[in-house]
């Protein structure tokens, strides 16, 4: 069993996955969601290993929050992927420490930022809008630690983005007050239906992970 979902991890880890991604070999956070399969790990095995080598490199005490790479001082919105996959429990002060310095660095106007454009290296210039599918996981992120009514001001705010036809784009122009971006995104779609679902449910799918 360890040997087989350790396969799964190397072949699934080198697949994009998430929004575009920087340009550092240590960066893991667009392979969150692959970190699914190791959630909880099982004692004694590569899952086991993989998760506590992430715990104690990607971690960084000072700040109290999990870090874009390892090694690195940078904050990256798909750090709050960690609880709704699993990796941790939402109630672990390391993932209450992460959502609140995303707050305070990316958070802009209420809408997420994938992360600070001007210090990390992506390949692209600096500058770009608010990411929806972020701003949908921060709204998982405050349903996953209880505070529900603010979880769904923010998904309600993102509802209104939509278009007459009810699409969404990838970012938005917080300047220019517009969609833009890939249009339509269906990674902005996904989210907006994982939140919608985690806020309709008594029994969320990504509180069961995160239990």
């Amino acid at each position: 069993m360890a040997t087989s979902r350790s396969h799964a991890f190397s072949k699934r880890r080198r697949t994009p996955v998430s929004i575009p991604e920087t340009s550092s070999p240590a960066s893991f956070g667009g392979r969150i969601p692959c970190l699914a399969i190791i959630a909880p790990p099982v004692n004694g095995t590569c899952a086991e290993t993989i998760h506590d080598e992430v715990c104690a490199r990607a971690f960084e005490p000072a700040r109290g929050s999990f870090m874009q790479a390892y090694g690195s001082t940078e904050l990256d919105a798909s750090l709050l992927l960690l609880p709704t996959t699993g990796f941790l429990p939402a109630t672990d002060s390391r993932i209450l420490g992460t959502i609140a310095a995303i707050e305070r660095e990316l958070v802009v106007d209420g809408f997420v930022l994938r992360y600070n454009t001007h210090t990390t290296d992506d390949g692209l210039p600096p500058g770009e809008g608010t990411f929806l599918a972020c701003t949908f996981w921060l709204a998982d992120a405050y349903a996953l630690t209880g505070r529900t009514d603010k979880a769904r001001q923010l998904f309600e705010r993102l509802l209104l983005l939509r278009t007459d036809l009810g699409v969404l784009s990838e970012e938005y122009d917080l300047t220019n007050k517009r969609l833009v971006g890939n249009f339509p995104q269906a990674f902005s779609h996904i989210a907006l239906l994982t939140t919608a679902h985690n806020l309709g449910r008594l029994a969320k799918p990504a509180q069961q992970r995160s239990a």
